[in-house]
């Protein structure tokens, strides 16, 4: 007898996938899905380093999609694939750096990241040991915050997506009493050091596939940059277009780095569930649940 999810599938285009199991059973939940000619949008962290399933950021590396064939042809299906969302923590800086790199040459990389308690599905009332405290260590993030920026970076080639060799990223991450929103702490270097203004104007200026194909769920500004020294803050920025957009502030020269900078992002809107629904808008558009 078919479980009653596989007899509904007739019904569905699609499915958003955000579960609390073992890693092993998500990688097992998500390809029987796909495997049923269901495409799965994840929000997990299972299947993201693996080789033929696409991590995107819309805005930055919407071309890994052109990878779902090959999957395709690895799991035996027409029809289902499995599309996933990066970390929350990545949204805050990587979408800063991202511009800079083609035309200077990102080198390396130090991100102190201060993440709301939301991410750890918390509350105030159901965490209060967060309460006039701060929690230096978040599993696994320091080493997702340093491994998947670099598979977003990284190229097509064959039947994988072989990660980036650079930029060098080294990533401390802690839990702060903020109920929404993560920063980040960013100290970079180039290969060739832009000015403070070209810096500016790469950001002002930069629009991705989702803002190119007006993504219903896409800021129009993607990247916001604050002149005021104690801005971006998550309370009073997180929600800029609708929490879709990334706020950046404090750009600096460095002693030790180039320059040095912080940045936000909404961790539950832009860097989860809206993240995931904007990847699945642009899978509409480029017609892979057709």
């Amino acid at each position: 007898m078919l479980p009653r999810w596989k007899k509904l599938l007739h019904r569905w285009i699609f499915v958003f996938c955000a579960v609390n199991m073992k890693k092993d059973e998500i990688k097992a939940l998500e390809e029987a899905y796909a495997k049923a000619e269901c495409p799965v949008v994840s929000n997990n962290s299972a299947h993201r380093m693996t080789p033929d399933v696409p991590m995107v950021v819309p805005e930055i590396n919407a071309d890994h999609l052109e990878i779902i064939p090959a999957q395709r042809k690895r799991l035996g299906t027409k029809r289902g694939f499995i599309a996933v969302k990066s970390n929350c923590s990545l949204q805050s800086y990587v979408p800063a750096l991202h511009p800079l790199m083609k035309d200077y040459g990102v080198t390396k990389c130090l991100v102190c990241t201060y993440q709301a308690i939301s991410g750890a599905g918390k509350t105030f009332e159901t965490f209060p040991d967060i309460l006039d405290n701060v929690i230096p260590y978040i599993g696994g993030e320091e080493e997702k915050s340093e491994q998947e920026p670099l598979k977003l970076w990284g190229h097509i080639d064959g039947d994988k997506i072989v990660p980036a060799t650079a930029p060098s990223i080294t990533a401390q991450c802690l839990r702060v009493p903020v109920s929404d929103g993560h920063m980040g702490a960013v100290f970079v270097s180039f290969d060739k050091k832009p000015t403070k203004e070209e810096i500016l104007k790469t950001w002002k200026e930069f629009h991705g596939p989702a803002q190119d194909l007006n993504l219903p769920s896409a800021p129009k500004q993607f990247l916001h940059y604050f002149e005021e020294d104690d801005r971006p803050q998550p309370k009073l920025d997180r929600m800029i277009e609708n929490g879709m957009a990334v706020s950046i502030g404090r750009l600096r020269e460095d002693t030790q780095y180039d320059y040095k900078f912080v940045c936000l992002s909404h961790n539950t809107l832009r860097g989860q569930r809206g993240g995931a629904v904007l990847l699945a808008e642009l899978l509409a558009v480029k017609g892979y649940f057709d």
